[in-house]
């Protein structure tokens, strides 16, 4: 089959960490993400990747916008972004994270039964985050999350931050039977894991399963090389928005909008046509199911 040449663009609008006091616009609540996943999706976007925040006493300081996995914050902001969407008459996948972290196991997984996502994140390895603190990813943990996809039908993104962690996407897919091919989301340039260049992307493109999809991000500096080195290697999507870079260029912090906006010109200078939301789920085989209607079940976890 000749290889498509559409390209997804998915929008992570605020990840775990990114403050207002380095970005003013990232969202923090429901409204802001249901509103900027609106305006994403009339610039060409194709997939939203959602985290959340609470504002929580920690040591006795309240943080506002603080990360969270609470399923009531998941619960609002999926729901108010299926319902802005069909008010706005726009279509873009929802992607959710289950990157906690921290936090126990059900916390990381009741959202996916409870809202069931077309897609949500699988973080095949635990690994030292640039090299101050631990992102866990247990067995344990991961062996639950494949169960979890496959019971609801749910397109695992395998977020790879290395080159062992290709193995392990395929060790999770064989064992539990998560549908072939897999989608893997290369994440470049986090400390204490691959480092953001050209090279160890190409590297990484020669390891991918056979008939994968893919796309790549660039952390922080190496973000506009990630994207025209993906380019270059015939990428099937790019991952940009304030998670991943809070810069346009040295001293000028970005907007997620703007942020996709720059992604959808380079991909049309590259000659490559800007997928819709169901063309993204035709190149990553997902099916549009009726229980995903914006209605809510009792969460498959329990404390």
């Amino acid at each position: 089959m000749a290889k498509s040449n559409k390209i997804m663009i998915q929008v992570c609008l605020c990840g775990a960490g990114t403050k207002k006091d380095q970005a003013p616009t990232v969202p923090y609540n429901a409204e802001e993400l249901s509103a900027q996943i609106i305006e994403c999706a009339k610039a060409g976007a194709s997939i939203a990747h959602i985290h959340v925040r609470e504002d929580k006493l920690v040591d006795g300081v309240m943080q506002i916008g603080y990360k969270s996995m609470s399923l009531e914050k998941f619960t609002e902001a999926v729901e108010m972004t299926r319902d802005a969407c069909k008010k706005a008459g726009v279509d873009i996948i929802i992607n959710l994270t289950t990157s906690g972290g921290e936090y126990e196991d059900y916390k990381r997984l009741q959202h996916l039964g409870a809202l069931k996502p077309e897609m949500c994140s699988f973080d095949p390895n635990t690994i030292n985050w640039a090299n101050s603190y631990i992102f866990e990813n247990s067995p344990r943990f991961l062996n639950l999350l494949s169960q979890e996809v496959v019971k609801y039908d749910i397109k695992p993104e395998f977020e790879v931050f290395d080159t062992g962690h290709v193995d392990s996407v395929m060790y999770y897919v064989n064992k539990h039977g998560i549908p072939k091919p897999p989608h893997i989301q290369f994440i470049m340039g986090v400390g204490g894991s691959m480092p953001g260049t050209t090279e160890n992307l190409s590297f990484l493109v020669g390891k991918l399963p056979e008939g994968a999809t893919w796309s790549v991000s660039g952390i922080g500096r190496c973000h506009m090389e990630m994207m025209l080195g993906g380019l270059a290697l015939g990428c099937d999507g790019l991952r940009v928005g304030l998670e991943d870079n809070i810069y346009l260029s040295r001293g000028v912090i970005g907007t997620n909008l703007q942020l996709v906006e720059r992604a959808v010109e380079l991909s049309k200078l590259a000659g490559r046509e800007i997928a819709t939301a169901d063309e993204a789920r035709e190149l990553m085989g997902i099916t549009r199911n009726c229980i995903r209607d914006g209605k809510t079940e009792a969460p498959t976890f329990a404390a």
